[in-house]
């Protein structure tokens, strides 16, 4: 079983006798303040009685075609696989002279989080200096690039966009000047009530130069009168709703912000020169030898600047639903989140697997990356050797041209090479994270059997997921999710793997133990902490992964729940 990660506190963070407690917050009062001195120092199978069973027919099937093939036939769009998508990576740093350099470095190790767009703001001479571009890191920056950003503190921000077009222009941190001064920001979430916002502020008079989500935080920030600065950050963050973990940065302050609900995450650490470092994940931290210090608190505002480090409650928060897919899917192996390791979390995901899904077989493989730790643990669990049955190409673009001649299974031929002589003969269970849309599972299973595989049994590492997710992961809208519209057994059939199982979400809960109240399961049970507004999800916004061909685009926003979601939405 997973055991949290006990968070050691230096006098970085608020003077306890003991440390954190996981998502425990400090005895702050709303608004108090904390002055703290900154150091000068250096399922079961597919037979089985399965709490997520949905109906056989898309509830509104009538009206949505099926996927069809590109008409075009040889320009093809390819991303990653049939995956939901992180949004962002931030990284924030305050009192380093290579600040912007290190920053550079911590976005390589956050790259995972987001491939469309990179960006740094580096402070020099009470000016905010930007260099942004579309596309990874070292596309985005090189030496005469960072030569451009001297100073002692930066952010910087990966992108994947799921409010906002993928355009220069939306890509972050973003820089505004206001009457007091300038302000950047960097931002990992998405706000649910990002709609309604824009339109009072539009009425109000502001004028919008992105369709990021992100833009509002600045002019609310704009608008407020309050005094002083982070102050004016605490009123704006009063209005938002969803999910947001923020770095700010003005001319003499780095300010770090995480929502009350602490959807996404956000560490703090330390550099040995007294640097203090904040990142998506401790990945990042761990490239730049910064020491994890703790969590940003759900709720929490954080000050840095020559006075130290100020600690503020945001708003009296209600309890903390930290998204499990961290967990699941996005975050590295060898991060540590929401307190918890990475690995060791889907080490047991597998090993759960291979207690209540066991299977005969002669060899476990992953679906690489993202299902290599799980398959790890069910091997071990079951007593099965572990091979690289599937290898991985970390070399395809997000675009390319197919042949003429068509090759069957083209995207995932590209992205995913079998081993034959792992797979020939053998009875393989395939281990994989998640299953969204199904398509790309069921080409999957194609390929191994093409490769000589006698059975295939898959074995997913995460409940069915049932429900989209509004808090700034790029997921498919309902009517597309596979799980919710067919069961365990329709969807093997769909695959056609010789048997299905899936992480059941009772063995999650007790996997996490007193603590799994604390997480967001929405896309497992459609029950929402906070709940969307607007034209949220439609058919067709997710993107195609060059993999499954096009959707017909609906109109039509915010979808009733099914039947399926009502019925968990009773039991969790």
């Amino acid at each position: 079983m997973v055991t949290a990660i006990a968070t050691n506190l230096s006098s970085l963070s608020p003077p306890l006798d003991k440390p954190y407690p996981l998502f425990k917050t400090p005895s702050l009062k709303p608004f108090s303040v904390l002055p703290i001195t900154l150091p000068k120092s250096s399922s079961a199978l597919h037979h089985y009685n399965n709490p997520f069973k949905t109906s056989s027919k898309n509830p509104i099937s009538e009206i949505i075609s099926t996927y069809k093939t590109d008409p075009d036939g040889n320009s093809l769009i390819f991303d990653d696989d049939d995956k939901p998508r992180e949004e962002c990576g931030v990284v924030g740093i305050y009192g380093d002279p290579e600040a912007s350099r290190l920053c550079y470095l911590a976005l390589h190790a956050l790259q995972h989080r987001g491939q469309e767009g990179a960006g740094i703001v580096a402070v020099n001479d009470n000016v905010l200096q930007s260099v942004t571009g579309v596309g990874l890191v070292s596309d985005v920056f090189n030496e005469s690039k960072l030569a451009q950003l001297p100073g002692t503190m930066a952010i910087g921000h990966v992108r994947y966009s799921t409010a906002g077009s993928s355009m220069l222009k939306n890509v972050q941190p973003f820089v505004a000047g206001y009457r007091f001064g300038s302000v950047g920001v960097a931002h990992n979430g998405n706000l649910v009530n990002y709609q309604s916002l824009r339109a009072m502020l539009e009425d109000n008079g502001s004028i919008f130069n992105t369709s990021s989500d992100t833009e509002v935080v600045l002019h609310l920030i704009a608008i407020s009168k309050a005094r002083p600065f982070f102050l004016r950050i605490v009123e704006a963050c009063e209005k938002l709703e969803g999910a947001y973990s923020m770095v700010f940065l003005t001319e003499d302050k780095l300010v770090a912000v995480r929502d009350p609900f602490g959807f996404r995450p956000l560490v703090m650490g330390r550099r040995s020169n007294g640097a203090v470092v904040f990142a998506s994940e401790t990945c990042a931290l761990d490239l730049i030898e910064a020491t994890y210090e703790r969590e940003v608190l759900p709720g929490e505002v954080l000050v840095v600047d020559n006075e130290g480090i100020r600690s503020q409650c945001l708003m009296p928060h209600p309890e903390p639903k930290a998204c499990i897919f961290e967990h699941i899917y996005f975050a590295l192996p060898n991060s540590v989140v929401f307190g918890r390791s990475v690995y060791e979390s889907r080490h047991a995901f597998g090993e759960i697997l291979a207690t209540e899904a066991p299977v005969d077989c002669d060899v476990v493989i992953a679906v690489p990356d993202s299902g290599v730790v799980a398959a790890l643990g069910y091997a071990a669990k079951a007593g099965v050797p572990f091979q690289q049955g599937l290898i991985r190409s970390h070399y395809v673009g997000r675009t390319f041209i197919e042949p003429s001649q068509k090759i069957r299974n083209f995207g995932v031929k590209l992205k995913l090479a079998p081993v034959r002589a792992v797979l020939e003969g053998k009875r393989v269970v395939v281990v994989d994270d998640s299953i969204v849309r199904g398509t790309t599972s069921s080409k999957i299973v194609r390929l191994i059997k093409e490769a000589g595989a006698k059975e295939v049994h898959m074995r997913i590492a995460s409940p069915p997921i049932i429900g989209s997710c509004y808090y700034g992961v790029d997921t498919p809208s309902p009517e597309e999710l596979i799980s919710n519209r067919m069961s365990v057994e329709e969807i093997r059939e769909f695959i056609r793997s010789d048997s299905l199982a899936f992480l059941s979400f009772d063995s999650l809960n007790k996997l996490l133990g007193d603590e799994s109240p604390n997480f967001c399961y929405a896309c497992f049970s459609g029950k929402y902490p906070v709940q969307p507004r607007g034209k949220v999800k439609r058919v067709g916004d997710f993107l195609d992964d060059g993999l499954n061909g096009s959707v017909q685009n609906i109109d039509g926003g915010w979808i009733q729940g099914t039947t399926n979601q009502k019925k968990e939405e009773e039991r969790v």
